[in-house]
C-alpha cells in the first residue's frame, strides 16, 4: 500500500474544499490532503454552511480517477469509515456508528460532516472529499443533534493535525481496498457499523417524503427502503431520519 499523501496545512482559508477545487481546476491531480485551522466559508451538503469551530478538524482530499462519477461517489462511504476508525481510536467503539449515506455518529449524534464534489478535466475525473470532524466543539444551532469527541473522552481530544494523520492513514487503507476489490468489502464494513438498519425511517428527497424501513445498502450504495405496501424503494440521494429526529 502506498504511503499517506502529503498534507498541506493553512492557518486560515475560505474552505478546504474550495481550495482543493481550485487546485483541481488548475490541473493538480493529487493525491493530497488540504487542511486549515479555520475556515471562513465552510460548506456542507446541499450548500449548507459548515462551522469548523476551534479545535476541530477541517480537511479535504483531492485525487484523480478514471472511474465514472457514479462509482467515484462511493468514496463518501470510504470517508465515513475513516472517520469512524478515527472516532473509535478515542471514544468507546460501541458508541460509533454510521448513518446513511455518510454521517458518522457518536452515541447517536452527528460528529462529522462529509461532502464529495467532482469535475472533469483532460478526460479524467477529479474528486474532492471534504471532511469536518467535531473534535472539541459542536456547531451552534445544528440542524441535527450533534456531539464531539471531547464529550465522550476523559482526556483532551486529539489536535486536528494529529487526528488528520490517523484518519488519512485509515482512508488510504480503505481506498486501496476499494480500488482493488470494488465496493462490496466497503459496503460490508459500513454495514457492520450501520445506524438504524431494520428500523422505521423517513427519507426526505427534495419535494418528496418517503417512509419505510431501512433494509441496507444496495450494490451501488443506494439505501434500500421497504415501504408499507411491501414494495422496495431505492434511495440514492436525500436525508434520512430515524426515531425522534424524524
Amino acid at each position: 500500500m502506498a504511503g499517506v499523501p502529503a498534507i498541506i496545512a493553512f492557518d486560515e482559508i475560505d474552505s478546504t474544499n474550495a481550495e482543493a477545487r481550485r487546485r483541481a481546476e488548475a490541473g493538480e491531480a493529487g493525491p493530497v490532503w488540504i487542511t486549515a485551522a479555520r475556515q471562513t466559508a465552510g460548506r456542507g451538503r446541499r450548500g449548507r454552511a459548515w462551522e469548523t469551530g476551534s479545535g476541530n478538524l477541517a480537511a479535504s482530499y483531492l485525487f484523480t480517477t478514471s472511474k465514472p462519477p457514479a462509482e467515484a461517489a462511493q468514496v463518501s462511504f470510504i470517508a465515513a469509515l475513516a472517520v469512524a476508525d478515527l472516532a473509535a481510536a478515542f471514544v468507546p467503539a460501541s458508541l460509533v456508528s454510521l448513518k446513511w449515506p455518510n454521517d458518522p455518529l457518536i452515541a447517536g449524534r452527528k460528529a462529522s460532516g462529509i461532502l464529495v464534489e467532482s469535475g472533469q478535466r483532460d478526460g479524467m475525473l477529479w474528486v474532492v472529499v471534504g471532511v469536518g470532524v467535531n473534535l472539541a466543539a459542536a456547531p451552534v444551532a445544528a440542524e441535527r443533534p450533534a456531539t464531539t469527541f471531547a464529550e465522550h473522552m476523559t482526556a483532551p481530544p486529539p489536535a486536528p493535525l494529529d487526528a488528520l494523520n490517523i484518519m488519512a492513514e485509515s482512508f488510504e487503507r480503505w481506498l486501496t481496498l476499494w480500488n482493488g476489490a470494488g465496493f462490496e468489502p466497503i459496503a460490508e464494513a459500513w454495514t457492520r457499523r450501520a445506524h438504524g438498519l431494520g428500523e422505521a425511517c423517513i427519507a426526505r428527497l427534495g419535494t418528496e417524503t418517503v417512509e419505510g424501513v431501512a433494509e441496507g445498502l444496495d450494490t451501488d450504495g443506494a439505501l434500500r427502503l421497504r415501504l408499507a405496501d411491501g414494495s422496495l424503494r431505492r434511495i440514492s440521494a436525500g436525508d434520512v431520519f430515524f426515531g425522534e429526529a424524524a
